[in-house]
């Protein structure tokens, strides 16, 4: 039996480097190994470059303006060969850092000529702990990642959903509270919940600081200072990690401390499980015939059933929802700890980050297209809402409770009188007016009460959505 692995191109192991991949293709510019490579031989670069620019070792000279941008296009035009090189490389230092190292004193030596500055490749990786390049070239794969795909897609989500909501503000609905008919709301108002919602952590996402560190083996910059003793090496840490775009940490064992990926993994875990009850409640809505599934028609809904639309795309969201917060759960938990000053578990750990974004980000694709492909159906909630008047005890209750406060008479119990009367049944119109009307309330409460319906009673909750900010 031939083994699937040999066939060319490479059949991929996962789905979103198979099925899912055109989904989550904007990711791998980010977040792959070759990313990581790529990030590394630009925090490598500008390093050289950083440490040449201002004269941090006395005798070296400044690379010039040419120079310097021929290092810069090594970033700028990675690709397949780059990749290559590289692997090749490793394949002999066995270590992938150093394998840039390597890699980039041989691109040097095209750039700047030998000469009496040959020594200049000496100042690649100068000073540095492998993991001085590594947790700077992470921070600026995720920063990239969040702030140029992941976060501009969930934020598209987020404004799809409030504008469905604003589009059916004034649409009643029934609402469901234990799974049992409960006060009317309106639909646009659920929605504005969830939006709400998901948009808060969005917010804190936004706000997410992406930390680095420079400084050394062990945190204490003992090879900076051995070789350049009277240099400010904590002032030139700090202007080369907040050049890169990054929040500078001052105080770290060999590793920066993972913390800010912690936290920022925890809001997108967050976010995560409200976008997953949402596409739960938005798979029990089709179900009760809330939406109508009526776009993209040409799809196969079910392979024996042709009256079938499946809800897929919030199922396949809830799939990937869940797998995306166990990865991120993973990684919140492992990273922020090391044994003493360090341990490589962060290190095999790291290497799963785009697998946590990449399910996220196929759920949030999934949940747009649901939510395209649906059409609200205000006669259908207006049937519930017609077969459940007992709803409408909560109002009537709640007007003989401020009636008996204020002193009126026959407004004992109202309360219990209304379980009386609808609890274990179901009431029409006819019966509940009826009641009202033998209740001896004043006339313009009784005549506030008669007119109520259950579509009606929506309280403010057309209003509220004017929370949504546009």
């Amino acid at each position: 039996m031939p083994s699937l692995g040999d066939v060319e191109p490479p059949i991929a192991l996962g789905a979103l480097d198979g099925r899912y991949r055109g989904s989550v293709a904007p990711l791998v510019d980010h977040l792959s190994e070759a990313a990581l490579n790529r990030e590394r031989v630009r925090v490598e670069i500008e390093w050289l470059i950083h440490l040449t620019s201002y004269a941090v070792v006395p005798g070296t000279r400044s690379l010039t303006a040419a120079e310097q941008a021929s290092l810069r296009t090594i970033v700028t035009d990675f690709g397949p060969a780059d990749i290559a090189a590289l692997a090749t490389i490793e394949r002999v230092t066995v270590h992938d850092v150093k394998a840039v190292e390597y890699f980039l004193k041989e691109r040097l030596a095209a750039i700047a000529p030998a000469r009496e500055d040959a020594g200049l490749g000496e100042l690649i990786h100068f000073a540095c702990t492998s993991e001085d390049i590594n947790n700077l070239a992470y921070a600026l794969m995720v920063k990239g990642a969040v702030e140029q795909v992941w976060l501009p897609r969930a934020t598209e989500l987020a404004d799809q959903l409030s504008a469905m909501a604003r589009e059916h503000a004034a649409t009643p609905m029934l609402a469901h509270t234990h799974g049992q008919p409960a006060t009317p709301t309106t639909l646009g108002k659920e929605l504005a919940v969830l939006a709400f919602r998901l948009r808060r952590q969005l917010d804190r996402v936004g706000r997410a600081a992406y930390l680095g560190k420079l400084n050394g083996a062990t945190g204490t910059y003992g090879a900076h200072l051995a070789a350049v003793p009277d240099h400010d090496w904590e002032a030139t840490s700090r202007a080369f990690v907040e050049s890169l775009g990054l929040q500078w940490n001052p105080l770290t064992t060999q590793i920066e401390s993972h913390d800010w990926q912690a936290e920022l993994y925890a809001d997108i875990a967050r976010f995560n499980r409200i976008l997953h009850g949402l596409a739960q409640d938005m798979w029990t809505y089709i179900s009760m015939g809330y939406f109508a599934q009526v776009r993209g028609q040409g799809t196969v809904g079910s392979s024996t059933m042709p009256h079938k639309v499946n809800p897929i795309r919030f199922e396949n969201a809830e799939a990937n929802l869940e797998v995306s917060c166990a990865l991120l759960d993973v990684l919140a938990n492992t990273l922020v700890e090391s044994r003493m000053q360090r341990d490589l578990t962060d290190s095999s750990m790291q290497r799963n980050i785009g697998t946590a974004f990449g399910h996220s980000l196929l759920a949030i694709d999934n949940v747009c297209r649901g939510l395209a492909g649906l059409d609200a159906v205000p006669e259908r909630m207006a049937q519930d809402l017609d077969g459940n008047w007992e709803v409408l005890a909560e109002p009537i209750q709640s007007a003989m409770r401020a009636l008996a406060a204020r002193g009126v008479p026959g407004m004992d119990n109202p309360y219990e009188r209304l379980k009386e009367l609808t609890r274990g049944r179901r009431i029409g119109a006819a019966e509940l007016r009826e009641f009202v009307v033998g209740l001896g309330l004043p006339p313009e409460v009784q005549e506030r009460l008669v007119a109520l319906t259950p579509a009606s009673y929506t309280g403010l909750a057309e209003h509220l959505v004017r929370h949504l900010h546009a």
